[in-house]
């Protein structure tokens, strides 16, 4: 049965009250904010009566931080890559458990996960947190679902603020990113960066890659690396990158410098040889990036700004969304979204070949950067060019 009462404070609430057993059992109860509440509740407890299975409402009696404890070692463990185990430890307890952790989880409702979310505001936490807060919370709540200790997801109706990217994407032009490359500390550090902006690779796949992955025009992308462990890619897709002729002159390079290392080797090693940790990464970005950044004057910049600078030269060739979409590793959808504005720019214009863009960025950087006052890492170019076009016409 639903009774209506009005609590000490003033608040209407809504009560349901059901037996577990026959007549002369303990009486249970759940109290509700709103009434269609109360009514979904009381038909479920109707259902599962029918059916003889009450069961499942002693487990509601669990909190929310118990139960994520249980969905930590059944689910989260086994299925969520170690950065994302991380991300989510962190989010976890530092905003969900000491606001919601000790609520049951049959009080959890979507009214008050609505008021989470706004405390969370009120606490000037920002939106990308407060949305990826939402998302760990919704995904514990749907597993509750799954293993049939909560009857709905009460996360899933609250309206969450749509995700706007703050500034529109700012590629890189080969120029900017041949200077990057010049003032790097060794040429690993230079390839990695090929392999960022010229096969627009996220940087977790770049560090994945071995020498198997090279083929003779394409990359293949199956792989990625967090946190020093090898694991499938974002997307959980594989996709092959076609290789420009300067990217395979500055591979071919780095391997023959490596002494031809097996097929098994990665690409761009740590300085043990094996993978990258995230110290490793960390130290990389600190020590090699910034320094080199800040020198050809790109300060601000991340690595993950480079793999923009690739998908300008594919729409500039005046490829399809979908081929684009395609190499880049992502959905058609989310590359006009993101490189809407660079298309219009490019709309119209003659297409002009990746390959012949950057050969004439290298050629033209090196020069500039020949006067006395200029130390970059070397000067690999001879008096009649670039040696990795030689490379490039060898292979």
């Amino acid at each position: 049965m639903i009774e209506r009462r009005t609590l000490k404070d003033g608040r209407k609430v809504y009560r349901v009250r059901w037996r577990s057993g026959g007549r002369g059992s303990t009486y249970h109860s759940r109290v509700f904010d709103k009434r269609e509440d109360a009514l979904r509740f009381e038909t479920e407890i109707r259902r599962r009566k029918q059916l003889g299975d009450l069961t499942y409402l002693e487990h509601t009696k669990q909190t929310l931080d118990e139960f994520a404890r249980e969905w930590w070692e059944r689910y989260a463990t086994t299925e969520l890559a170690p950065r994302t185990q991380k991300l989510y430890a962190q989010l976890w307890d530092r905003h969900i458990l000491p606001r919601l952790g000790t609520q049951q989880l049959r009080q959890l409702t979507p009214n008050l996960v609505a008021g989470f979310q706004e405390d969370l505001r009120i606490a000037g936490v920002g939106e990308p947190t407060i949305r990826k807060a939402l998302a760990l919370l919704q995904s514990v709540c749907r597993e509750a679902v799954t293993w049939g200790r909560i009857t709905a997801n009460p996360v899933k109706p609250v309206k969450k603020r749509s995700q706007h990217r703050t500034r529109s994407v700012r590629p890189l032009m080969p120029e900017a990113v041949e200077r990057l490359r010049l003032y790097t500390s060794s040429e690993r550090d230079a390839t990695l960066i090929s392999l960022l902006a010229y096969a627009g690779l996220r940087p977790s796949e770049a560090l994945a890659l071995t020498w198997a992955d090279m083929g003779e025009r394409t990359i293949l992308v199956e792989r990625a690396l967090s946190l020093g462990e090898i694991k499938e890619t974002k997307t959980r897709s594989t996709r092959t990158v076609k290789m420009t002729g300067s990217l395979k002159a500055d591979l071919h390079k780095l391997k023959i410098l490596n002494g031809i290392p097996n097929q098994d080797t990665p690409i761009i090693p740590a300085h043990d040889g094996g993978y990258w940790g995230d110290d490793d990464w960390r130290n990389w970005r600190r020590r090699v990036f910034q320094p080199a950044a800040k020198a050809s004057g790109l300060d601000g910049i991340r690595p993950y700004d480079l793999r923009h600078s690739f998908v300008s030269l594919l729409i500039a060739e005046g490829r399809s969304i979908v081929e684009i979409a395609r190499q880049a590793g992502h959905s058609p959808t989310m590359t006009l979204n993101t490189y809407g504005h660079v298309f219009d720019e490019h709309d119209g214009g003659l297409g002009r070949p990746a390959e012949e863009v950057i050969r004439d960025a290298r050629i033209k950087t090196k020069r500039e950067l020949r006067a006395p006052s200029v130390h970059p890492r070397t000067d690999p170019v001879g008096s009649e060019g670039d040696e990795a076009l030689h490379f490039a016409e060898l292979l």
